[in-house]
């Protein structure tokens, strides 16, 4: 137990320390190992992702620039779905009736994921005390880069070309 606690301890430690892409082209893993609940109440594995491209968008309902966000995000999930990119809307702090009322009146046309009372997926995520907080992760599992605050469109865009054209690359 103390080693499983350690090792969650050590890779929150690396990735709230992450600024942007990590420096001189270092592989950090992505924590992936969590369990998360849907609108729905059905289990979503992070890990059951790996091998495709994903972006964590951490938010609140009650942020403006989370809010703000939600149309770019739509447009890449549809722009980037041939392209097998996995995009999630994790919710820091609404319960799952408050999730489907908001996306009742704001479509989002990816997962929406229950982040409230997960302290652990939080604090690994760097998302406890700021979002939007947005996370792009390759399909080998490791952090292609972190962005704090709103992402505009054309940042987003930017970035996830960059994040599937790294995909491709022969591993070296």
């Amino acid at each position: 137990m103390a080693v499983a606690v350690a090792a969650v301890i050590g890779v929150s430690a690396v990735l709230a320390n992450l600024d942007e892409a990590p420096a001189n082209g270092a592989k950090v893993t992505a924590g992936l190992g969590f369990t998360l609940k849907d609108l729905h109440g059905a289990d979503v594995r992070l890990a059951d992702f790996k091998g495709r491209p994903i972006v964590l968008n951490f938010w609140a309902t009650w942020c403006g620039p989370c809010r703000a966000e939600i149309p770019a995000l739509n447009e890449m999930a549809d722009r980037y779905k041939a392209d097998k990119l996995a995009v999630f809307g994790i919710s820091v702090d609404d319960a799952p009736v408050d999730l489907q009322q908001f996306t009742a009146k704001i479509p989002m046309n990816y997962p929406v994921l229950v982040g409230r009372d997960q302290d652990k997926l939080l604090e690994a995520y760097d998302a406890v005390m700021y979002v939007p907080i947005t996370w792009l992760i390759r399909p080998d599992g490791t952090v292609f880069l972190k962005h704090q605050g709103p992402a505009t469109r054309e940042w987003l865009d930017t970035q996830i070309r960059s994040l599937i054209a790294s995909a491709a690359e022969p591993a070296a």
